[in-house]
């Protein structure tokens, strides 16, 4: 779940145009389209982490001398979809299970390689992830400290039978498999949504630690959690499926551009994301330079 953000589209349909035709993505000379002065557009959504994920990708294919076009805070995944199957987006940073259950609401898929072959079946023709960094940043149930010991909560379950239980979250998180309805079938949670549209942001904390709401929707990855002593519920059914970063990618996206993405993925792992999103909320350090010094760290640029 990530909040909802409006987007100017009129460079988007422009790039739709070329970027949905019919080239061959290889020129006779071996280069790739994007080496041949075709951009690769890529998206990120309204949300801090992501939009530094996406500048990871793009700065790591720009220092191969593939050319990119960012088209960063689009916003939700119900907005930003329709522009990646269009073919006006080529590469966009995704959560693996959020992403697979906007397709598919009953799929049944609980491990991260079940999901990603599930994708494989559930995409649009001319779409494909690759793979999946092993770094995580989902949506999670969290308290404060203090809330957690009144309650002796440790898991989702335990909030069963406390009464008028409100969970901050964005509007969406109405109609999530993991929202109300999944929390009641699957947990015994009677919750009512409190909505605050920051994706987990500031604003949520702050109804969490004022006392709006008993419960938050924060991101797994979110340094908040550890500065404020924040608890996350263990989640043992699994009700949020595994939300590991992975890029998704139009067949523009040659082998050599997805080799690049790989290798930056490959060294992803939920520590360095949750020390990306710290340098952003804690140093107020804009995007592209958080990218450039891990991506130096990483031998990457």
């Amino acid at each position: 779940m990530r909040t909802t953000g409006l987007w100017v589209t009129g460079t988007i349909a422009a790039l739709a145009l070329t970027g949905c035709g019919g080239g061959d993505p290889l020129a006779e000379d071996g280069e790739s389209e994007a080496e041949q002065g075709e951009a690769l557009v890529i998206g990120s959504q309204q949300y801090y982490s992501n939009t530094i994920i996406a500048e990871l990708y793009a700065q790591a294919l720009e220092a191969e001398d593939i050319e990119v076009e960012r088209e960063f805070e689009i916003g939700q995944r119900e907005v930003y979809v329709s522009e990646i199957e269009s073919g006006a987006i080529d590469i966009f940073p995704e959560y693996a299970g959020n992403f697979l259950q906007y397709y598919d609401a009953e799929a049944e898929a609980a491990t991260l390689e079940e999901i990603t072959a599930a994708l494989e079946e559930a995409l649009p023709e001319g779409l494909r992830v690759l793979e999946p960094a092993e770094a995580t940043d989902q949506d999670s149930f969290v308290v404060t400290s203090e809330f957690a010991e009144e309650n002796d909560l440790t898991e989702v379950a335990d909030l069963a039978g406390i009464e008028d239980l409100r969970i901050a979250a964005n509007s969406e998180f109405e109609t999530r498999p993991y929202g109300p309805d999944g929390l009641q079938d699957v947990y015994g949670v009677e919750i009512s949504v409190v909505t605050v549209q920051d994706s987990g942001g500031p604003l949520t904390v702050d109804a969490l630690l004022s006392g709006d709401v008993e419960v938050a929707d924060i991101y797994s990855a979110d340094p908040v959690i550890e500065a404020e002593d924040l608890v996350v519920l263990e989640d043992p059914e699994e009700l949020v499926l595994p939300q590991n970063v992975l890029p998704v990618v139009s067949e523009r996206v040659d082998d050599a551009a997805a080799a690049v993405l790989d290798e930056v993925n490959a060294a992803l792992t939920s520590e360095e994301l949750i020390s990306l999103n710290s340098q952003s909320v804690d140093e107020q350090a804009d995007p592209a330079d958080v990218a450039a010094e891990w991506l130096s760290e990483q031998g990457l640029n």
